[in-house]
């Protein structure tokens, strides 16, 4: 099935190149449609997102598919094509979910910096020396970049969801298809002083 999002494409002062748009056609109502057809595209995957961040109308069209003609092989490479997909989620979350992505890696840096530091403690605390300054070291540093991590995810979460609020009110700014904007009213002319 292809997924289309209805509505009217117009260039808005968000939209300047950075997030691509998708291609639309006219159908016989007159009102632009937005095709998203699901063969691996990272930008139909982003488009995606972005139509259900701005909780575009969004619907499922049935599409007919056919067996594939004989003698005809695959286009599609198993890992190739997997690893393209799974990097293509960590992108999408990496920008759409920054806190959730940075958080991950924040708790797998204090964890590695933990499991490196409790020996070295526990062996300060019998004899009082730091046999391994090395490895501590390490330690502190796993813990420095997981709390620089941590604050990467906190800033890039507010920047996100600033975006996102703006993304949102200058697609909601946007006239329906069919119908005039709104014009202000009319003032009266004052009357002429005597």
């Amino acid at each position: 099935m292809a997924i289309g999002v209805s509505f009217q494409q117009r260039s808005a002062p968000w939209n300047s190149g950075s997030i691509p748009l998708p291609q639309t056609t006219e159908n016989p109502f007159g009102v632009a449609i937005a095709v998203l057809i699901p063969c691996y595209n990272e930008e139909v995957a982003i488009e995606t997102v972005h139509a259900l961040q701005l909780r575009m109308p969004v619907s499922e069209v049935p599409v007919p598919y056919k067996d594939r003609p004989s003698g005809s092989t695959s286009k599609l490479r198993t890992f190739r094509d997997g690893f393209r997909i799974l990097r293509t989620i960590l992108v999408l979350v990496k920008e759409e979910r920054p806190l959730q992505f940075f958080c991950s890696i924040f708790a797998l840096l204090a964890l590695l910096s933990t499991m490196l530091a409790l020996p070295i403690f526990s062996e300060y605390l019998k004899t009082g020396l730091v046999p391994r300054l090395p490895t501590a070291v390490l330690s502190t540093g796993a813990m420095l970049l997981a709390f620089l991590s941590l604050a990467c995810g906190l800033i890039l979460d507010t920047v996100t969801l600033g975006r996102r609020e703006m993304k949102r009110m200058f697609y909601l700014a946007i006239p329906a298809p069919g119908v005039c904007a709104l014009q202000p009213p009319l003032t009266s002319p004052t009357a002429p002083q005597s």
